[in-house]
């Protein structure tokens, strides 16, 4: 995304070349999927004009560690957060609802996986924050894929690819629950009217210019300056007319393949035998060996381990070192 930066975009595989149906796994929805999103421009204040098109950038002032020491210098906003109303354009059923659904579902998925529930919720929120605001698209769908056909985009993994990767199901399901929780009208009150988000590792040029809310895991939260942010300016109404739009899978063909996806682990320095054919651990993502520790109970490891415990443990002097053939 550009107004909500989220990470360096992963660059999309060639595999691309299918249809929007294949992205989605067998238990998820496939609603019918329509050429683009008609919606008349939004209206805003010519005061804010200049900041709007900053938000739509994708430049950063810092990524990385200075990013999160910019982040850290930058002080939140005082006074309280006003909470936004709940969301209840929608009703239980009908394709509007299953599209916004599947939408919502996608930009929690894959913007905040593996965030702490709190903070997938205030991705919801913050979707259904826009759509209320007079700054964006008027339905979900529209918000969460607005400017898709552009150079950037609103959310990135709407164009960086991340589409492709078939999402985990226990995941998928978990984000689904949520997103039906926000459309059914839960309020995550700890981020209040917040329109934006980036991730604590990039500081984009836009963070020192809106109102910081609040952290929540890697997400920091911010909503519009002044009366634009505040509760009386969400006064857009929901449009109806939810569309996924199609993609031309050639945008991603010349798109280079990603090098490796877990920078901490690739920097380390190459130790392996040159004939190794195993691959690396990265315990970040919660990879564990599939060996499970020995047990220090039963079998000929008991045995050996009991063994061991009766004999005396024998006490080598400095000289003997040599004589045992072990080097000091």
């Amino acid at each position: 995304m550009s107004a909500l930066v989220r990470s360096v975009g992963m660059a999309a595989p060639v595999a691309l070349a299918v249809t929007m149906a294949a992205y989605w796994h067998g238990g998820q929805p496939r609603p019918a999927v329509q050429a683009k999103i008609m919606e008349a421009a939004p209206a805003i204040p010519g005061k804010y004009l200049a900041l709007v098109a900053m938000t739509e950038k994708v430049d950063s002032a810092a990524e990385g560690e200075k990013a999160r020491e910019e982040n850290q210098r930058l002080g939140f906003a005082g006074g309280d957060i006003a909470a936004a109303k709940p969301f209840r354009a929608l009703g239980g059923a009908g394709e509007d609802h299953d599209r916004a659904l599947q939408c919502l579902t996608q930009a929690i998925y894959y913007e905040a996986a593996h965030e702490p529930e709190s903070g997938q919720r205030a991705v919801a929120q913050v979707v259904l924050n826009r759509v209320r605001h007079p700054a964006f698209a008027k339905t979900v769908c529209g918000v969460v894929y607005q400017r898709f056909d552009a150079a950037v985009c609103q959310f990135s993994f709407v164009c960086d690819g991340s589409l492709a990767r078939r999402p985990s199901p226990a995941l998928w399901d978990r984000a689904k629950r949520i997103a039906t929780d926000a459309l059914g009208g839960r309020v995550e009150k700890d981020v209040g009217t917040a329109t934006h988000y980036h991730a604590d590792y990039v500081f984009p040029r836009w963070a020192p210019h809106l109102a910081k809310l609040i952290q929540i895991g890697a997400h920091i939260f911010y909503r519009w300056p002044g009366g634009w942010g505040q509760p009386s300016a969400f006064s857009g109404r929901y449009a109806g007319g939810e569309n996924i739009p199609a993609f031309d899978p050639s945008r991603y063909a010349a798109a280079p393949a990603s090098v490796i996806d877990y920078p901490p682990v690739a920097a380390l320095t190459e130790r392996r035998a040159v004939n190794d054919v195993g691959g690396r651990m990265d315990p970040t993502k919660g990879w564990k060996l599939s060996i499970a520790d020995p047990s220090p109970s039963g079998g000929a490891l008991g045995d050996m381990l009991a063994r061991q415990e009766k004999v005396a443990p024998i006490t080598l002097a400095a000289d003997d070192h040599n004589i045992q053939g072990v080097q000091p």
